[in-house]
C-alpha cells in the first residue's frame, strides 16, 4: 500500500470513529418536566413524588457498548442488542444489582448497574431452578428464590453461588412467593393453596435451617384468613403485610402473626383492588401494591390510606404503561422498580428528591456513574 493510500485509509478510520463516538455521546440533560419520557407523579400542580427514569428490556440497557459495537451501529444504524427479558415475574434489588426471576427461561437474570455486568443465577446445578417465581434479598445481599417447580426455596449469595435449599413439597401445597427479613433470620413463604386446598397461608421458616416456626392464616374471608394469598412485605416497624388476592385486600399482622387490620376492597375506584399481585414497602413504611387489572401500583401510607398511584393499563408500551404488571420493589435509595410481563420490561422511578446521579442505580452517563 502506498503512502497516499495509507493516509487516506487512516483518515477514513478516524472519521468513522468520530461518527461512532458522536452517535454514542450523552445528550445534554433536559429539565425533569420536559418531553414525554420525563413523566412526573403525581403530575403538576401536586408536589412531585417520583420521576420516570428509565426502562430496562435487556442486558444492553445495563452493559456499556464496546468500541466495536459503537462503530458497527454508526455504520449500519442497527440498534444495540442484548439478552432480553422473556417473562419476568418478580424483582429484588441490592446496591444497584437487579435480580429478576424469569419463569420461561427458568433462572434468575441479574443486571448489575454499577459494574455494567449481566449474569444468571440458578441455571445450573447445584441450585438449578425449575420455575422461579417470587424472590427477595436481605440486607447482606443473600438471595432467596421460591421455586414453584419443586416447592423449594433456593438460597444464593450475591454472586449466585448456591448456599442451601429450604422447604420442599411436604411443606407447601403451592409455593408462590418468598420474603426474607432484613437481617436474614426469618423467611415468609406464601402457600397460595388452590381450589381443593385449605392451606391458603403464610409459612414462617427459620432462614438458616428451614424449620417451620409458625403459620399465619388459613382459608377464608374473615380477619386473618386468606383466599389465594400472593405476596408478603415487611414494614418499617416489623409489621407483616400480605396481599390477600381472592379477598381483594391487604392484611396487616404483627411480627408474631397476630392480626392487626386490613385495607382495600374489590372495586374500580382508587384504593380498591381488582387483581392485586405483589407489594413492597419503603423506608418510611409506605406500601406499594401492584394491581394487574388496573395496570398500576398504588401507594398507601402505613395505615392503609391511599396516597397516589402510578401507571395505567395500555395495549401500547411506553413509560408507566402496563399490560401485565407483576412485581414491584423499592431499593435502599427509594427508587421503585415495576415489572411488566407482557412488555417484558422493568420501569424505574426515581424519588423526586433524589438527583439522577445519586444512589446505587444511577444510570450510566450520569455524573456519579461517570466518576466510578
Amino acid at each position: 500500500m502506498n503512502t497516499r493510500s495509507s493516509r487516506m485509509l487512516r483518515a477514513s478510520i478516524l472519521v468513522l470513529l468520530s461518527l461512532a463516538m458522536a452517535a454514542c455521546a450523552p445528550t445534554p440533560d433536559r429539565k425533569e418536566d420536559a418531553g414525554p419520557n420525563r413523566l412526573i407523579f403525581p403530575p403538576p400542580s401536586d408536589e412531585a413524588r417520583f420521576v420516570y427514569e428509565r426502562s430496562i428490556y435487556s442486558s444492553a440497557d445495563v452493559q456499556p457498548a464496546s468500541s466495536e459495537s459503537r462503530l458497527r451501529q454508526a455504520l449500519t444504524g442497527e440498534a444495540r442488542t442484548g439478552t432480553p427479558l422473556s417473562k419476568p415475574y418478580s424483582i429484588a434489588v441490592h446496591r444497584g444489582r437487579l435480580f429478576l426471576s424469569d419463569s420461561v427461561e427458568r433462572f434468575v437474570k441479574v443486571f448489575d448497574i454499577p459494574s455494567g455486568r449481566y449474569f444468571t443465577v440458578g441455571e445450573n446445578d447445584p441450585g438449578a431452578l425449575k420455575k422461579p417465581l417470587g424472590i427477595d434479598i436481605d440486607a447482606n445481599g443473600i438471595l432467596y428464590v421460591s421455586d414453584n417447580g419443586d416447592g423449594t426455596i433456593k438460597v444464593y449469595d450475591r454472586d449466585g453461588k448456591h448456599l442451601r435449599t429450604l422447604g420442599g413439597a411436604k411443606l407447601f401445597d403451592r409455593l408462590a412467593s418468598v420474603t426474607v427479613d432484613r437481617n436474614g433470620a426469618r423467611v415468609y413463604a406464601v402457600d397460595i393453596g388452590g381450589v381443593s386446598s385449605g392451606n391458603h397461608r403464610v409459612r414462617v421458616l427459620d432462614a438458616q435451617d428451614g424449620r417451620a416456626l409458625f403459620d399465619i392464616g388459613k382459608r377464608g374471608s374473615g380477619p386473618g384468613e386468606f383466599n389465594l394469598p400472593r405476596d408478603v412485605a415487611i414494614g418499617k416497624g416489623g409489621q407483616i403485610y400480605v396481599v390477600d388476592g381472592g379477598n381483594f385486600r391487604v392484611q396487616v399482622f404483627e411480627a408474631d402473626g397476630r392480626y392487626l387490620q386490613s385495607f382495600g376492597a374489590v372495586g374500580r375506584q382508587l384504593g380498591n383492588f381488582a387483581r392485586p399481585k405483589e407489594l413492597a414497602t419503603d423506608a418510611q413504611g409506605n406500601v406499594y401494591v401492584v394491581d394487574t387489572a388496573f395496570g398500576n401500583f398504588q401507594l398507601f401510607n402505613p395505615e392503609g390510606e391511599l396516597l397516589m398511584f402510578v401507571g395505567e393499563r395500555s395495549e401500547r408500551d411506553g413509560p408507566a404503561r402496563y399490560m401485565l404488571p407483576s412485581g414491584v420493589y423499592v431499593d435502599e435509595d427509594g427508587r421503585v422498580y415495576m415489572v411488566d410481563q407482557w412488555f417484558r420490561k422493568v420501569d424505574v422511578y426515581r424519588p423526586a428528591r433524589l438527583k439522577v446521579e445519586e444512589g446505587f442505580a444511577a444510570p450510566a452517563g450520569s455524573a456519579r456513574s461517570a466518576a466510578r
